[in-house]
């Protein structure tokens, strides 16, 4: 999993609107999109208030590139609301380039979690390792990859689609902003899957850690509560 090309929009004018409800702005003390103390402390005090409170987050604007198994973009496709992506396509390009191990996500494989003690008994009586068997789809999936390319047979296309596993990686340009990551970390932070558990430097999470202001404006542990 990667994540590429972040962009941070809109910071300084979503800290002048969050004045706007008071016409507040002669008491703003930020200079562009870096925020001072004084209108951190109001985006804290508003934040705390709840969603009624914080839309000024809404109005920062967050563009990466992010490389990401199909099973976790079936996850973060429940996200709907103030996202887009923009996605390589399998339709138009799967065929185009050879499918190999490298194709698919993998980084928290170890030899220890690959052997497949469970099958250790009967009926199955296997000692293998699911490296073997990755070994195994890898190959059919870029046979059928060549059949389709020297026939034009779109049965082995169809079938590469069908056959293809949940851990193809796929790049999407995906958009959000502060208000979504919120939530999105608050539910997401502990979450079984490695690629959204902040525990591991590469996930969803530890991305959101490093944005502009994360800590003060994304992250949930805030208590803060002052009037402006």
């Amino acid at each position: 999993m990667n994540f590429a090309n972040t962009n941070v929009y809109n910071i300084g004018n979503a800290i002048r609107g969050m004045r706007n409800p008071k016409n507040s702005w002669h008491l703003s003390d930020s200079e562009g999109d870096v925020i001072g103390p004084k209108d951190m402390k109001l985006a804290q005090s508003l934040i705390h208030g709840g969603a009624v409170h914080c839309k000024f987050l809404r109005q920062i604007f967050v563009s990466v590139d992010i490389t990401a198994p199909m099973y976790f973009w079936s996850e973060l496709d429940t996200y709907k609301v103030g996202t887009t992506a923009d996605s390589t396509s399998k339709m138009h390009k799967l065929e185009s380039t050879p499918i190999t191990w490298d194709c698919f996500e993998h980084d928290d494989c170890t030899d220890d979690c690959l052997r497949l003690h469970v099958f250790d008994n009967e009926p199955y009586n296997m000692d293998d390792h699911i490296s073997d068997v990755w070994d195994n789809i890898i190959n059919v999936c870029e046979t059928l990859r060549k059949r389709f390319l020297e026939t034009g047979d779109k049965r082995y296309w169809k079938e590469l689609i069908r056959i293809l596993p949940e851990s193809w990686l796929q790049t999407r340009t995906w958009t959000a902003n502060y208000e979504v990551l919120r939530g999105m970390y608050q539910w997401r932070q502990h979450h079984k899957l490695t690629e959204w558990n902040v525990k591991n430097e590469k996930s969803m999470c530890s991305w959101i850690e490093s944005l502009p202001y994360a800590r003060e404006l994304i992250l949930p542990q805030m208590t803060l509560k002052v009037e402006d």
